[in-house]
């Protein structure tokens, strides 16, 4: 075996250790995992979207606790203002000058709970840091960890109390992802167990070094992707651009979010080439949250006609052979 070979084979073990042991916690959710994880590495935003209650939080709490990074976790209200969640220049008087006190977005995996509850204001406090992973204060700017991640939970539109996510924000999250309610049998096994899942927090153990998890992301982001399976991934964000019913596409970040995940799929899946059964599966993932349809409804129908429109597009454009 020559070292290409015992490099793949050694990340590969790498990434099922972190999958078995999320699974102890989290059951029947190894589609939902096997996606964050793929974000994780590729260097994307996620954002969980379901009714309250399914187990958002604690997938998040049982990934950072196996990838072994610095969490924080922010719970999004109504009157929570951007000094809360960036950090405020407090005066120190021993010094005699304002020093910076970094806030909770300052982590490496950062939760932020029920994000859509927060003001507008507040949202817009966080264009900067996810887009460029950065915040500007005053006349300077304050870097964030390198592995810097936000994984936000969000409620239903239809639920009291919040507030849609703008379009520029949305399009800042490499993927939105449900959830779900666990199938019966395994929902009963979960009411038999004498812990809740929380109480399990403590199974869980580091499976990674902050050296393994870089490595593991420049694996990933030195997948394979064929110029064919290229050029349908392009030819399918540009269909949302000139597509009827929509006001706005898929944009080009949207596009390198797309690439990045496919890539991050297929290395946490085990292979180091992109598919195009990869970019057919990820699509709706990727860009439905980021289309604006031209005559909205402002409930849940909206994702569902996004959903249908883009199973659409995937069956007007060409497969490359």
């Amino acid at each position: 075996m020559n070292t290409a070979e015992e490099t793949k084979t050694e990340a590969n073990q790498q990434m099922g250790r972190v999958l078995e042991n999320v699974r102890t916690v989290i059951r029947g959710k190894d589609e939902q995992v096997t996606l964050v994880l793929s974000a994780f590495f590729a260097a994307g935003h996620v954002l969980l979207e379901d009714v309250p209650g399914v187990g958002k939080t604690t997938l998040v709490r049982v990934l950072a606790r196996a990838l072994g990074v610095q969490m924080s976790r922010i719970q999004f209200t109504s009157d929570l203002l951007p000094a809360d969640v960036l950090g405020v220049q407090a005066w120190d008087s021993q010094k005699n000058e304002f020093v910076f006190q970094p806030g909770p977005i300052f982590a490496e995996m950062v939760l932020a709970d029920e994000i859509n509850r927060a003001s507008p204001k507040t949202q817009s406090a966080l264009l900067e840091v996810m887009a460029e992973k950065q915040i500007s204060l005053d006349d300077r700017t304050f870097a964030m960890p390198e592995l810097f991640t936000v994984i936000a939970t969000q409620n239903p539109l239809e639920h009291h109390g919040v507030y849609p996510l703008p379009e520029s924000q949305l399009d800042r999250f490499m993927v939105r992802l449900d959830l779900g309610y666990l199938a019966t049998e395994l929902e009963k096994e979960l009411l038999l167990q004498p812990r809740k899942p929380l109480e399990q927090l403590q199974d869980v153990t580091n499976q990674l070094s902050r050296s393994q998890i870089n490595e593991l992301r420049a694996e990933a982001q030195g997948v394979h992707l064929a110029p064919e399976v290229a050029s349908y991934l392009l030819a399918l964000v540009t269909k949302t651009r000139e597509h009827p019913a929509l006001s706005l596409g898929a944009s080009t970040r949207a596009a390198l979010d797309f690439a990045a995940l496919s890539r991050a799929y297929a290395f946490v899946s085990g292979r180091h080439y992109v598919t195009v059964d990869d970019v057919k599966y990820l699509a709706p993932k990727v860009l439905v949250h980021r289309l604006v349809l031209k005559q909205p409804r402002l409930d849940a129908s909206d994702r569902s006609r996004c959903e249908t429109l883009v199973e659409e597009l995937l069956g007007q454009i060409p497969v490359p052979r």
